[in-house]
């Protein structure tokens, strides 16, 4: 049998978890918003401060007071080796430090500082601006600090091709669709708005390198990225033509897309990228700030920046629904009444949010109508499906005065979920059936993921969501869903977390659905995840994995403890009857002794996913090596990192909540090994 705690330690256990789960209950009290949602930072990296000093210079309304708040970020978020990194705790990047760099430098910050010496000093000792990442020189390309021959090239034609046709538009994942066609207007216009001398770069091109662009190396000239870079010189040809028949005709379809795709906040799909490469396609084309598109979208960051300490920065995007579904779900494992006045604000503010019109997820789902929740305050063209799974959770349990449309509600998200499930039996993010994944070979795919397969961590949320909702095992979404999850299991019993940091997100997923399923907990194939979860646990108690798993495998489950994590890893293993294991014990402890007297845990480190970087985003069969292609090191350079500050709060309440509810419902087993 498996280590168990003792009586008189389960009872001190019990009563120190109680005392937690009351102060994290006051917290969300207090916290939530008089509308009934919770928000909270999405933090990510400085390039998003950088980006948007290099815009608003682009636009022409760049003022000195924003510039210093923004450049107070900046140099706040340096190291003291003079870089700025992906995520907390990663090494400098190299294209980080050189956006960091550049927007600084532009700001007024002369190249004589000490701390820019030091950027500098950093930036040449890793080659310079040549091996920076594309959308680095992409910016760089607009100021006159690289050359647009350097930059590989896309045709705005692709707007033009039918969605059978590879390589069209929608083939491409929501948020790289989105980011890509404005980009293929800058391409073709290559405009370069002048900066200041003083603001020039130059120092960080190495002497002797050609500021041009090169041929993939012999090993990959033959294979896929040959064919794709040979299609970029076809590609730059056909651009260089004096007449371009279908070049205006793209064009104005380009413009009407993303005209037809910005937000009600002025967004873009919610995400900065989009954003901010739409507005600039626009202004190319003559659109003035003045024009109400380019006022709307320039008004809408309003709601994406924090100011406060002199200093000013810019959220990637915000997660109000998300926030508020996992806050609810927490509230309600921790056993607040399913009529509380808190749970029914929350409740009501989510069924206002559901999106009852068509996306660009129907190109793919044309039978199926809509239904699904986004992440954000306003994203109609792209709810997700991660989302929509939890607000199912926290909406099926919660008591509200309309009952008919809250059932009405529920079974209209079910069915939008069910229609988006793709061939191989998973989940994506916002498609079905996005997996062309030649297209992460294309020139210009070296950051991000330009594609979006399912993936095991919102494969398992929506099949726990099913699951609460009533549906079997026996019906065949589920059937072949969880076929879909067992073939993603890891050889050490982990599943890859595609969304969340990383191994211990994707098994702190798929154990609580199978739990759901009432799945038979002694398979020896959950042992192998349970026994990897507790191998995995560090002596102060808690679980922790840093983001550089994506990039070196061997590091999965390791790294300083966090709350979120510990969370998930509780939860997978309470799900799986490891109630009264001493590892159980251990986390839970953890959790009650770092709490702090708000209700609150402390998490600098980053446990949330937007992109691993490997171009497909989904696990690899075999991690690349140092030379391959898509090899990055452990500062995930095409990788997008995140630190949801609500994440330390949320996740930890809902594993001491579980803890209370099992305990209150008399489930004491232990499985046995």
């Amino acid at each position: 049998m498996v280590e168990t705690q003792k009586p008189q330690e389960s009872q001190e256990l019990q009563n120190a978890v109680a005392e937690a789960v009351r102060r994290s209950q006051d917290y969300f009290t207090r916290t939530q918003s008089p509308e009934g949602y919770w928000w909270g930072e999405l933090e990510s990296n400085p390039t998003m401060e950088a980006e948007y000093l290099l815009l608003t210079h682009f636009l022409g309304i760049g003022d000195a007071e924003t510039w210093r708040k923004l450049s107070n970020h900046l140099f706040k978020t340096q190291r003291e080796d003079g870089t700025w990194g992906q995520y907390y705790g990663a090494p400098g990047d190299l294209s980080t430090s050189i956006e960091c760099y550049f927007a600084l430098k532009l700001a007024g910050t002369p190249a004589e500082d000490p701390r820019m010496v030091k950027a500098r000093e950093f930036i040449l000792s890793k080659g310079g601006v040549p091996q920076a990442r594309v959308f680095t020189k992409i910016w760089l390309a607009l100021f006159g600090q690289w050359n647009w021959k350097a930059v590989p090239t896309l045709p705005p034609e692709m707007v033009l091709l039918p969605s059978w046709v590879p390589m069209n538009l929608y083939d491409f994942s929501s948020w790289a669709r989105g980011t890509m066609l404005p980009l293929s207007i800058v391409f073709t216009r290559k405009p370069v708005c002048p900066v200041p001398e003083s603001a020039a770069i130059s120092e960080l091109i190495p002497a002797g390198k050609l500021n041009g662009s090169e041929r993939p190396g012999l090993k990959h000239l033959f294979g896929v990225s040959g064919a794709f870079w040979l299609g970029d010189r076809t590609l730059r040809w056909y651009n260089a033509l004096p007449w371009n028949p279908m070049r205006r005709m793209a064009i104005k379809r380009a413009v009407a897309w993303i005209v037809e795709h910005q937000e009600n906040d002025g967004s873009w799909g919610g995400i900065q990228p989009p954003w901010v490469y739409s507005l600039i396609a626009l202004k190319i084309l003559g659109y003035g700030v003045d024009h109400p598109v380019m006022q709307k979208g320039l008004e809408g960051f309003k709601g994406f920046t924090i100011e406060e300490n002199d200093t000013l920065r810019v959220q990637a995007c915000v997660s109000p629904a998300w926030d508020t579904c996992l806050a609810m779900i927490a509230l309600e494992d921790s056993g607040l009444p399913a009529d509380s006045p808190v749970l029914q604000r929350a409740g009501e503010w989510l069924l206002n949010e559901q999106i009852t019109v068509s996306g660009d997820w129907q190109v793919k789902a044309k039978d199926t109508a809509p239904g699904g929740w986004a992440f954000e305050f306003a994203n109609d063209a792209y709810p997700d499906i991660d989302d929509t799974a939890e607000v199912l959770i926290a909406l099926k349990r919660v008591k509200l005065d309309d009952e008919q449309r809250q059932a009405d509600s529920i079974k209209r998200g079910a069915e939008w979920m069910l229609g988006v499930q793709s061939k191989n039996g998973g989940w994506a993010a916002f498609d079905k059936d996005n997996t062309r994944s030649a297209i992460a070979k294309i020139p210009f795919a070296d950051f991000g993921e330009m594609i979006d397969p399912p993936s095991a961590d919102v494969t398992a949320h929506v099949v726990e969501a099913l699951a609460r909702l009533g549906y079997s095992e026996n019906t065949k979404p589920i059937e072949r869903a969880v076929k879909y999850l067992w073939a993603e299991q890891e050889p050490n019993g982990s599943w890859f977390g595609r969304w969340g940091v990383n191994y211990i997100y994707g098994t702190g997923a798929v154990i609580p659905a199978f739990e759901a399923l009432d799945k038979d907990m002694s398979n020896p194939l959950v042992r192998r995840a349970v026994n990897w979860l507790l191998s995995h646990q560090n002596e102060d108690g808690g679980w922790g994995e840093s983001c550089a798993s994506y990039a070196d495998p061997s590091l999965a489950g390791q790294g300083p403890s966090t709350a979120s994590q510990t969370g998930w890893a509780l939860m997978a293993l309470m799900a799986a009857g490891e109630l009264k294991h001493n590892g159980v014990k251990r986390g839970l402890e953890y959790l009650t002794d770092t709490q702090r007297e708000d209700g609150t845990w402390d998490e600098p480190w980053f446990t949330g996913t937007g992109f691993p970087g490997y171009g497909v985003g989904q696990r690899l069969k075999k991690a690349p090596q140092p030379g391959d292609q898509k090899f990055q090191g452990t500062e995930l350079p095409a990788g997008f990192m995140i630190n949801y500050h609500l994440y330390r709060n949320y996740w930890p309440l809902m594993a001491l909540g579980r803890f209370k509810r099992y305990v209150e419902r008399g489930v004491t087993k232990s499985t046995e090994n």
